[in-house]
């Protein structure tokens, strides 16, 4: 009897060009915090503190491969925090965070499209999301968040989307003058266009390791009856495993906001003329204005869970972000209700693992349709939990929110679970054109690249 695999490989990404990030040594892609990666559709992304490269995995990745080298300030060592993918419906760019606090992106081609600072720190992540209008969500919105130590800020997708649109058709009307000065072209002389954005201060109960806007939320009590917009965010950091914040659009600045809205300026502005001293810059240069940080909007807490010694290390959203994985120090996996903010089911036992929301076919109803020309919606998926058990050797499937586990399958050492970034446009798309939520599986030993099949059978 044939052995049943849970798993469909795809393609591969070895390439002589992964030596300059580690490949070749023994856990390179899990164990060196500085290498991060981003998934496409038929893309990854690698990077360490310098450089960023793109590979092809449903081809030869000699073929489609693609490296960039910010240009980077020395005077701050400044270094690539971030990366994830923008998709939209004709755009690909990749979208890179730095530990200056800057936001930048990059074509295909390996020009800069876009540059602007968005707070003084390092950026940690960057997420993007949408939500469906439906019985549920009043509303559809598709954003970017940048998140850093103790602040989020909250890009509207259409914003991002009407700015690339501008600079491609620039590029194409003037193809040979443009692409020229644009190729590898920098700040140095040159400024952007200053995309609008919101930014919270969420760092109340400590540093947070990770934050999320997991939806819009009823206004408080006494202001029902306001115009203004409130997010939900949920951050985890050490002192306090899990809090919540409701985020206003109201620009008034709270205390907090106000105190570091000019003691860090003026702190990053000292160490940066000293730095300039050091480094002996020349006196006869232009001088170029410091970029200034907006203020932080309101953000007012709502509950925290204290239990001390553990802390929280990864947050992981569902698409629709009413559910949220939490990994702890203590090795345990919280799955978090976003919408009542309690905690609905715990797993122990897990150190060091990683969790990716994913839609598998679970329903009998739903796998014999698969004989027949039935186009599969959203109904037929049941909505999964991944969890990537580097110690155990394994991945495995739960049903959400209390269902049993549905799958195991076996990973090498080096393994790391991936997932596409969201496609902007999804939230208005039809729901027979679904696309589920999928789960790859990158073996960094060998560089082959699979899928989790969506069926058990």
């Amino acid at each position: 009897m044939a052995r049943r695999t849970h798993t469909t490989d795809l393609g591969c990404i070895a390439c002589d060009d992964l030596t300059e990030l580690g490949a070749g040594k023994e856990g390179w892609l899990v164990n060196n915090p500085n290498l991060l990666s981003a998934l496409d559709s038929d893309s990854l992304a690698l990077a360490n503190k310098n450089t960023i490269l793109i590979l092809g995995w449903s081809g030869d990745p000699y073929e489609s491969r693609v490296k960039i080298r910010p240009n980077l300030s020395p005077v701050e060592a400044e270094y690539v925090s971030a990366i994830e993918w923008l998709v939209f419906d004709d755009i690909r760019v990749l979208a890179v965070g730095t530990s200056s606090g800057y936001l930048m992106i990059y074509s295909l081609d390996g020009d800069l499209i876009h540059k602007q600072m968005v707070y003084f720190g390092q950026i940690v992540k960057l997420r993007v999301r949408g939500t469906r209008r439906d019985l549920v969500q009043e509303i559809s919105g598709e954003e970017v968040s940048v998140v850093m130590p103790g602040v989020i800020a909250r890009f509207v997708g259409s914003d991002i989307q009407s700015m690339l649109q501008r600079w491609f058709q620039e590029t194409q009307a003037h193809f040979w003058d443009q692409k020229q000065k644009r190729k590898g072209s920098d700040d140095n002389g040159k400024s952007f266009e200053r995309l609008p954005y919101q930014i919270w201060n969420v760092n109340k109960y400590g540093t947070c390791a990770d934050v999320a806007i997991i939806g819009v939320m009823p206004p408080p009590l006494l202001e029902f009856e306001s115009s203004q917009r409130y997010y939900c965010a949920v951050t985890i950091n050490n002192d306090a495993v899990i809090s919540a914040f409701r985020l206003s659009e109201d620009k008034n600045r709270s205390l907090v906001g106000a105190i570091l809205s000019k003691v860090v300026p003026a702190t990053f502005s000292t160490i940066a003329s000293v730095s300039k001293l050091i480094w002996r810059s020349d006196p006869t240069s232009p001088k170029k204005s410091e970029p200034k940080p907006q203020p932080f909007a309101r953000a007012s807490p709502l509950t925290c869970l204290k239990d001390p010694p553990r802390k929280g290390e990864k947050l992981t959203l569902s698409p629709s972000g009413t559910l949220a994985a939490v990994t702890d120090s203590l090795g345990r996996i919280l799955l978090l209700d976003t919408q009542a903010l309690v905690v609905v089911r715990l797993w122990k036992g897990y150190r060091d693992a990683s969790c990716l929301f994913m839609e598998m076919l679970v329903s009998k109803d739903s796998e014999a349709s698969t004989s027949t020309y039935h186009e599969r919606g959203k109904s037929d998926y049941c909505l999964c939990l991944a969890i990537h058990a580097p110690r155990k050797g394994i991945v495995e499937v739960w049903q959400m929110r209390t269902g049993p586990r549905l799958l195991a399958i076996r990973c090498a050492n080096g393994s790391k679970i991936l997932q596409p970034t969201y496609r902007f446009g999804l939230s208005t798309a039809s729901s027979s054109s679904y696309v589920p939520l999928e789960v790859f599986l990158l073996n960094g030993d060998s560089g082959q690249l699979s899928v989790i099949n969506r069926s058990l059978h």
